[in-house]
């Protein structure tokens, strides 16, 4: 389903209405292109399509993109799309989003200032019920009653029965939704008749209870996981919703259901689902080829297009010096940006340098230009050189050479005409003004030396490597280091554990290697390396500088913060202007391989709602709330760092593993992707725990809120529409 287009069809004929929000779908549409439900299952292909209408409602507003044809009428299409009403709920009132735009009562979301006549809120919450009123009808017209009137028989009737426990899984999400968002919330199924129907008002246990027996009752009917068409739920997809129902069912009923999260966490776990290798690709435009989505919002530059969803999660997050294109898009819109306060959970070295170069002091030099040089000979070339150390007039340094029978002449000063050159007329080691070229018979790296007090030279081939107490395994280990032609260094990439190690010439103690200070210079049998933190290094030895340095780089750090710091300030004084906060740069409309999307307005790239590091988190915090095994909480958790890392270097202990550290981890590995506000409410955090960020409360530095806006108002049009209907407390 990833690239398919949806049916061209409003489902007006018999759809419950909940409230005054939703247009009148009890008429037939006056334009006859235009399907309605009593008439278009006489087209089997129809049960699909319109299933695929479910499916699209989370992604488009209307049937024709990006606008035109809402599906609800009096909200604007951008703003009441599903997603982005979802996105504004869940992501804006929290430390990881922030808007500067004045469109209406937008900054009351961060400022957790809203009231009941709130329009964004009403939009998501007409949306909500729109889809759960689709999904109503859509089992209305699936019924075997229905089926036998049509005469449907074989394998559609097989079929409808997946789709129809698809449709259920649908429900129960948007259910969920407005569980979690406004707890007491009017209520009614396909059971429930049409037209002058009100629904009355559930309360939060009995739509917990509706939910989970729904998500039970289905399991037999969806797909096993991962077989079902990409984008279409399965059974991992049930039992991530019910994972997360129960783990946040003790905020909803007071109830604590911390091992049933478990159970369904743990079936996700063991369901064939995979952790993609590197994490930005989960954001790219072809993260439909990941393995570790398991429930995805699709969308398509060309066939799903939307003022909101992706396009909006996208532009709206690009202002200020960003490039757009390297986002795949044609222009940013300055809008969303991040507080200090989720920064600060990422490490403030992003670099991953631990050790970098010390370019040395400058020496007296002679110049040797050569074959090596990507001009061969270019005597105006001043980066190759031999350093003298001592101002002794004997010159020292190393060059490589990337083919056989290399040359090359030395030179006093530099001369594009390689005027004064020095060479070998008799291949003795001997110096001549205007000799030979010299000449090396392999290729690798040389130890070049020339001694101008007697006019010698030599050039020594050598080979180097690293050994010591830090490389896994026995300590005489050497690990050779390979000349990177880009970079212009030795290179080797590597796990280190902690403790000690030299650089050494042949694998032999002759000539080492090490720092002493230490300082970033090397010197011949100097003080061995230190690692003091085990993980992933790429260790990196110039030989080419007058002071022969390195540089160590933590391959293993923590690489999820995509932030675009240039021109922005980490403070928000002033919420209206773009480069004040962080920008985030997690989602792009660029594929895997650099390639930009279909079209640059609208991206391709799928909302990963449901993904597998989402249930490990899940699957470590109930092991840790139902008092279980620790260690197994502590893998789960791990195996979550341990991408974030590309190794073990991240990995916590036992000893230091608590729901606070969780809370943070989940902010590190889901930011932008709807989780924080829920994660919040349940660690305490949201409203009045002692948790603080940037204009929370209307204040800059943050300030508490009473607890009742842990929940919406039901919208006051609904309210004043639908007289079974009781306001949640505090609005």
């Amino acid at each position: 389903m990833k690239r398919s287009s949806f049916i061209h069809m409003i489902l007006v004929s018999g759809m419950l209405m909940f409230s005054g929000c939703l247009k009148d779908l009890d008429t037939l549409p006056l334009d006859p292109n235009v399907s309605t439900s009593n008439v278009a299952f006489d087209n089997e292909a129809a049960y699909l399509q319109v299933l695929a209408k479910l499916y699209a409602g989370f992604a488009v507003s209307g049937q024709q993109g990006p606008a035109g044809q809402a599906d609800i009428s009096g909200i604007d299409e951008g703003f009441g799309q599903y997603l982005r009403g979802y996105w504004y709920h869940q992501e804006l009132t929290t430390d990881e989003a922030v808007i500067g735009w004045n469109d209406q009562t937008i900054k009351d979301f961060h400022n957790q200032t809203w009231t009941a006549s709130d329009g964004f809120i009403y939009a998501f919450y007409s949306r909500v019920f729109y889809q759960v009123a689709a999904c109503n009808e859509y089992l209305r017209q699936t019924t075997d009653e229905k089926l036998d009137q049509r005469n449907v028989s074989g394998d559609l009737r097989t079929q409808i029965k997946r789709y129809r426990a698809e449709a259920r899984f649908l429900r129960a999400l948007s259910y969920w939704h407005a569980l979690d968002l406004f707890r007491s919330v009017p209520f009614a199924t396909e059971a429930d008749p049409v037209g002058s129907f009100v629904a009355q008002q559930s309360n939060a246990q009995d739509l917990f209870t509706f939910i989970e027996d729904e998500l039970k009752a289905i399991d037999a009917d969806l797909a096993a996981p991962r077989t079902n068409v990409y984008g279409r739920a399965d059974q991992a997809a049930a039992w991530t919703l019910l994972s997360k129902l129960y783990l946040n069912a003790e905020v909803y009923t007071g109830q604590k259901k911390y091992g049933e999260s478990l159970q369904f966490a743990e079936k996700v776990l063991n369901a064939g689902y995979q952790m993609e290798p590197v994490y930005g690709h989960l954001f790219m435009a072809d993260n439909n080829k990941s393995k570790e989505i398991i429930f995805p919002v699709n969308f398509d530059g060309v066939q799903t297009r939307t003022w909101g969803g992706m396009t909006f999660i996208i532009r709206a997050g690009i202002g200020g010096s960003m490039n757009p294109a390297l986002s795949g898009v044609s222009g940013g819109w300055g809008g969303s940006r991040t507080t200090r306060q989720l920064i600060e959970k990422f490490p403030a070295d992003l670099t991953g340098i631990v050790s970098a170069f010390n370019v040395g002091k400058n020496y007296p030099k002679v110049y040797i230009p050569g074959s090596f040089q990507s001009t061969p000979f270019n005597g105006s070339d001043t980066k190759n050189t031999l350093a003298s150390a001592k101002s002794n007039k004997i010159y020292e340094g190393y060059r490589y050479f990337p083919a056989d029978n290399g040359e090359f002449v030395i030179l006093r000063n530099p001369s594009s005409t390689l005027s004064g050159k020095l060479g070998d007329n008799g291949g003795d080691g001997t110096l001549e003004t205007g000799g030979a070229n010299i000449k090396v018979a392999e290729k690798g790296l040389y130890y070049i030396k020339v001694d101008l007090n007697n006019n010698t030279y030599q050039a020594v081939k050598q080979e180097w490597s690293i050994t010591g107490s830090a490389i896994p395994g026995s300590a005489n280990t050497d690990i050779d280091l390979k000349w990177d032609a880009d970079l212009g260094y030795l290179v080797a990439r590597l796990d280190l554990g902690t403790g000690s190690f030299i650089f050494r010439a042949n694998k032999s103690n002759t000539l080492t290697l090490g720092d002493t200070g230490p300082d970033g210079i090397l010197e011949a049998a100097g003080s061995p390396l230190q690692i003091t933190k085990s993980g992933g290094y790429e260790i990196r030895l110039d030989l080419t500088r007058p002071d022969y340095t390195y540089e160590l780089r933590l391959t293993s750090f923590d690489k999820r913060g995509f932030f675009h710091t240039a021109g922005q300030k980490l403070d928000i004084e002033d919420l209206t202007l773009f480069t004040d906060g962080y920008a985030v740069n997690k989602f792009k409309n660029v594929t895997s391989t650099g390639v930009r999307g279909k079209d640059s307005d609208f991206p391709d790239t799928d909302f990963p709602m449901f993904r597998l590091a989402d249930v490990y988190l899940m699957a470590s915090e109930a092991v840790l709330r139902s008092g279980g095994d620790k260690n197994k909480a502590l893998e789960y958790f791990n195996k979550v760092r341990e991408r974030a890392f590309t190794g073990t270097a991240g990995n916590f202990a036992a000893s230091d593993l608590n729901l606070d550290v969780i809370l943070d981890e989940r902010a590190r590995e889901l930011y932008w992707e709807c989780h924080r506000r829920t994660d919040l409410i349940r660690f305490g955090q949201f409203t009045d725990g002692t948790y603080k960020w940037q204009w929370k409360g209307g204040v800059k530095e943050g300030a508490t809120v009473a607890a009742y806006r842990n929940i919406f108002p039901i919208p006051s049009a609904d309210i004043n529409a639908n007289p079974n209907l009781t306001q949640n407390a505090g609005y």
